[in-house]
């Protein structure tokens, strides 16, 4: 129950804050060009509260899940005046700045909330940032049938030049199913891959995954008493080369070899101040979590940069992260136009909830503050969306207005909209069921 709250009252501040940020942007650059603005809702439906200032309303109605601001002649299917206040009656470039400026104000707080965050607590793993070197492969894997090995770098993925790891796994998510164009360097050769990453998740929260682990430094951070590696002589912050020769690029490269290794004595090097060291040590069967396997008792964590970065850097990398995410939305978009991609993956307002509760009960404000940075971007991407009423469809028609130098005719606009409001309520209505297929995982099978 306490987490249903806490998922309730989370998603109503994140999506309120998104929602007024929106529908402020609007707003400002209405009243600024002299647009006369009738109503300012977060929500839509029935009036629940309000005030009147001047010549606006405004509310909060009934149903949470957006808002509006309500223009004077805003609706080309209305009868208007042609008083000088109404929208219709500025010019096309006036309504553009419009339109355009409640995305801008969603995308402009995101920028500014991972700011914020970076400059109190920047965290994430270090190997994001490094080049896309495979440190192991899982057997029988998407990789493993495409020949990737360990050591190979991955030099282009999807049209992407040079990625680092945060590239090659985002772009690897977004494509469950679908294969995908790779080059791997190899020594001096340059090899011309394709790996179709297979399917991750349960029924209708789905991601690919190709069964690669990135290369990393192995560090020893906790050692196990009366385990075989504090009996050899293993300490903390050893960093592990090799194993019977065999070079360890990460931890499940380890892990895969002692279980395929079993009980036989073991000749581990490792790195300790700049030396190298050997041990030799046999690994004991353990049982973890109803499975048993093989340990040499250290264990081993992944390494994270953690750091409070200065406006100047917290803004570069804040810009830098908003660009990269913008362009995998874009992408992940195009992919679902292509059917390369699920709309599984998409989530609505419940998975907003759910997303929200969790991130709202972890330690400190950071984590709910970059959940909503990311909801923000998303928000203002998909409004851009070319897609008659949304802001993109507006800026779009004001567009094709522009070439035409007239207006489009109002019967033409009246069936614009109508399919896009129809096109419009089907996907909500898919993204809902989604939701409810993710948050009931047993009810997709009790369906007929």
């Amino acid at each position: 129950m306490q987490s249903f709250l806490y998922a309730v009252v989370s998603m109503a501040v994140v999506l309120g804050i998104m929602i007024l940020v929106h529908e402020f942007g609007h707003y400002a650059a209405a009243k600024y060009f002299g647009v006369r603005v009738d109503v300012f809702s977060i929500g839509f439906g029935k009036r629940l509260w309000g005030f009147r200032r001047g010549e606006t309303d405004y509310r909060i109605s009934v149903l949470p899940l957006g808002g509006y601001v309500k223009m004077a002649g805003e609706n080309p299917l209305e009868s208007r005046s042609g008083a000088p206040d109404e929208f219709m009656s500025h010019p096309r470039w006036q309504r553009f700045v419009i339109a355009i400026a409640g995305p801008a104000m969603n995308i402009l707080l995101a920028i500014a909330l991972l700011t914020g965050v970076y400059m109190v607590h920047y965290e994430r793993p270090q190997f994001f940032d490094q080049p896309a070197v495979i440190g192991w492969v899982l057997d029988n894997s998407a990789a493993a049938k495409a020949g990737i090995e360990q050591g190979d770098r991955i030099v282009r993925i999807d049209g992407t030049s040079n990625p680092t790891w945060e590239d090659v796994l985002l772009k690897v998510m977004i494509s469950p199913k679908q294969p995908i164009d790779i080059a791997i360097q190899r020594g001096n050769d340059i090899l011309e891959k394709q790996v179709k990453p297979e399917l991750q998740g349960s029924g209708f929260d789905e991601y690919g995954s190709v069964g690669w682990q990135p290369e990393q430094s192995v560090a020893v951070t906790e050692l196990v008493p009366n385990m075989p590696a504090v009996k050899a002589g293993i300490q903390l912050k050893d960093r592990i080369l090799a194993i019977n020769g065999t070079p360890m690029r990460s931890v499940f490269a380890i892990i895969h070899y002692l279980q395929q290794n079993g009980a036989k004595p073991v000749d581990v090097s490792v790195s300790r101040d700049g030396k190298e060291l050997h041990y030799t040590m046999t690994p004991v069967q353990m049982e973890e979590n109803g499975q048993k396997g093989y340990r040499l008792g250290f264990l081993l964590a992944e390494p994270m940069t953690v750091a409070k970065l200065s406006f100047p850097n917290a803004f570069a990398m804040s810009l830098e992260e908003n660009k990269k995410f913008s362009l995998l939305m874009v992408d992940l978009i195009h992919k679902l136009v292509e059917h390369k991609a699920s709309i599984k993956q998409l989530d609505g307002p419940i998975g907003i909830a759910r997303a929200s509760g969790d991130a709202a009960q972890q330690p400190g404000w950071t984590p709910l503050l970059s959940l909503m940075a990311m909801i923000s971007l998303n928000l203002g991407i998909v409004n851009l969306l070319p897609i008659p009423i949304l802001d993109g469809g507006v800026i779009l028609l004001l567009i094709v207005e522009s070439l035409m130098r007239r207006d489009i005719s109002l019967r033409i606009k009246e069936r614009i909209y109508q399919t896009a409001f129809v096109f419009i309520v089907l996907v909500f209505v898919v993204v809902i069921y989604n939701d409810l297929m993710k948050a009931l995982p047993g009810l997709a099978q009790r369906l007929p």
